[in-house]
């Protein structure tokens, strides 16, 4: 791929002086967008890996002051799930308008962050999750410095930490875990850490000296302070859990804990004894374990060095939530217990998991006793599918039928309470029936389509156990070495989460490119169907009438009218 356009070490916006720069928000062409910002981003991390730091610093203010960048920040905090959950000032982006106009202000200078907003979500121990939510503007900031920030972190992660980086993910950690447990002669003891208040604890000294970034609006949002409750409460720790770029200064905070581990253990036992000592660390955000050949090797020289890591970033291990396992015992990580029975290693979903999974099941069918059947279904369809999916490279058919079993009373259960004078064959006759051979909770108002997914109701135990294909440790999805793998990782891993087949067979046609900016479309949440020929005009519903749009691009097109032709199919297809 060319380099992107540089003078005197600044990135050479070509189109901003040009006489088709857009005007307003659906006159924005997001491929040029998206090229712009790609090229950069890779440029910077080529002089992160040459360690040209004066380059990096001049590729980053050239980024976060070009208008492509201005326009993506904008774009990802108006279309991400956060869009309608607004900061102290009560400002929302929702107009064309409003979004244009966020893109023409949004500017370093002078820049002064505003107090976060406090809220509380519950945890699953019963206690309340802190968030601080900022303004609009302000996370429009934090976007558009990520996108300088992102390359930095992403060459100096480890190779093992798999929390809020691109492409990874919590099926990665479970793999690698796999991978240094399941062999007979793997280590046999685990390190199951815990920190204690991770987001509130962060020292924002040692954040100023190692963020590569702008240090003056870092310290805007990290001194920005809070307003809970009618009160404003100064910031002196942490990072807000609720920011957009918290999640990457959580990473640089942990980043080192993995090769600084391997380093030390090589050093004081020798290249040949640290082998031996089968040490390997994984990491999904603040959560990690260590293996280990011994529990003396855990408790008395790993434990230790990683407490001293920590405390330099103020941060401690929690002493309830820590502790020292056998594999044999077995540990909960991520929602998955790893336990071995003999010399097989075997992934489960956790029993704790599961029920809090049934739990908010429960909770559901409790509360929907007087709704009609078909808008049960469709509030529990999405609950299981998204349990489902998340656990099935595991071993969990046992635990979806036990679940599925679970489920069927409690429905008996609202059926009779329901219908107190009926009977329960009664019940089950009117709830559930039988068009595919077996017994299915149905809508039973509209029988003439007892097929249809938003009808019936899903059954985990259906869901096919997939194995999960972990990512290359290396893989930096910035370095051009890394373009081809990462196309072909995506292609794979999306075809296995797209589970209608039509779409499915529409994303394989246009190469997971959205038909009209030709952006790769990564989350089907944010996709649209749209009909060449409109269903209005007498358009069908064909695949050769269809194309995937990105939900902006989709918006634009009928905003101005454009016209969106057939990709042409990929060989094979």
């Amino acid at each position: 791929m060319e380099n992107i356009p540089e003078v005197n070490g600044n990135i050479r916006d070509k189109d901003a002086a040009s006489p088709g720069k857009p005007s307003n928000w659906h006159s924005i062409d997001w491929s040029l967008v998206a090229k712009f910002v790609g090229r950069a981003q890779m440029c910077i991390a080529q002089a992160e890996k040459e360690q040209d730091h004066r380059k990096v610093s001049r590729l980053q203010r050239s980024l976060v002051r070009s208008w492509q960048a201005k326009a993506l920040a904008v774009r990802k905090v108006t279309t991400n799930q956060g869009k309608r959950t607004s900061g102290i000032d009560r400002e929302l982006w929702d107009t064309p308008e409003s979004k244009w106009e966020a893109v023409c202000r949004l500017n370093c200078r002078c820049y002064r962050a505003s107090p976060l907003r406090r809220v509380y979500i519950p945890k699953s121990n019963g206690k309340e999750r802190p968030l601080g939510i900022p303004t609009m503007f302000d996370r429009a900031m934090q976007a558009l410095h990520l996108l300088g920030l992102e390359p930095i972190v992403e060459c100096n992660s480890d190779p093992n930490s798999y929390g809020f980086r691109k492409e990874r993910s919590t099926h990665d950690a479970r793999s690698q875990l796999f991978v240094c447990l399941s062999q007979k002669v793997s280590a046999q003891w685990v390190l199951d850490a815990d920190i204690k208040g991770f987001f509130d604890h962060i020292n924002h000294d040692w954040l100023m000296r190692k963020v590569s970034m702008n240090k003056r609006i870092l310290q805007q949002w990290l001194k920005s302070g809070v307003v809970d409750k009618g009160h404003f409460a100064r910031t002196e720790m942490g990072t807000p859990q609720g920011g957009i770029i918290s999640p990457t200064l959580a990473n640089i905070t942990l980043n080192g804990l993995e090769t600084g581990l391997h380093n030390y253990l090589s050093h004081k036992l020798g290249a040949c004894q640290a082998t031996k000592a089968k040490v390997h660390l994984v990491r999904y955000a603040d959560d990690f374990v260590v293996t280990g050949s011994s529990q003396v090797l855990l408790e008395t020289i790993v434990k230790p060095w990683v407490v001293e890591f920590l405390r330099e970033r103020g941060l401690v291990l929690s002493e309830e939530k820590t502790r020292v396992v056998h594999i044999e015992q077995g540990f909960d990580f991520l929602g998955w217990n790893f336990r071995k029975y003999g010399e097989k290693m075997l992934i489960k979903p956790s029993q704790k998991n599961a029920k809090a999974f049934y739990g908010k099941v429960k909770e559901i069918i409790s509360t929907s006793l007087a709704v009609p059947t078909d808008v049960l279904i469709n509030r529990l369809n999405p609950l299981l599918r998204g349990w489902a999916t998340y656990h099935k490279g595991v071993v969990a058919k046992a635990t979806f039928s036990k679940l599925d079993y679970l489920i069927y009373w409690r429905l008996m259960r609202w059926g009779l309470r329901r219908h107190p004078r009926k009977s329960a064959k009664w019940v089950l006759e009117h709830y559930w029936k039988r068009p595919r051979g077996r017994w299915d909770f149905m809508s039973s108002s509209n029988e003439c389509d007892q097929t249809s997914d938003s009808l019936v109701l899903i059954k985990l135990a259906d869901t096919p156990i997939v194995r999960h294909k972990k990512i290359k440790g290396a893989y930096n999805p910035f370095d051009k070495e890394w373009l081809v793998y990462g196309e072909q990782l995506r292609e794979k891993r999306m075809s296995q989460v797209i589970r209608d087949a039509q779409r499915l067979r529409l994303w394989m046609s246009q190469t997971g490119d959205c038909a009209l900016c030709k952006v790769p479309i990564d989350d089907l949440e944010d996709c649209d169907d749209h009909h060449i020929v409109y269903r209005q005009l007498g358009g069908s519903d064909a695949l050769s009438n269809r194309v995937l749009l990105h939900r902006v691009c989709h918006v634009r097109v009928h905003a101005l009218g454009l016209e969106v032709t057939k990709p042409v199919p990929a060989r094979g297809l």
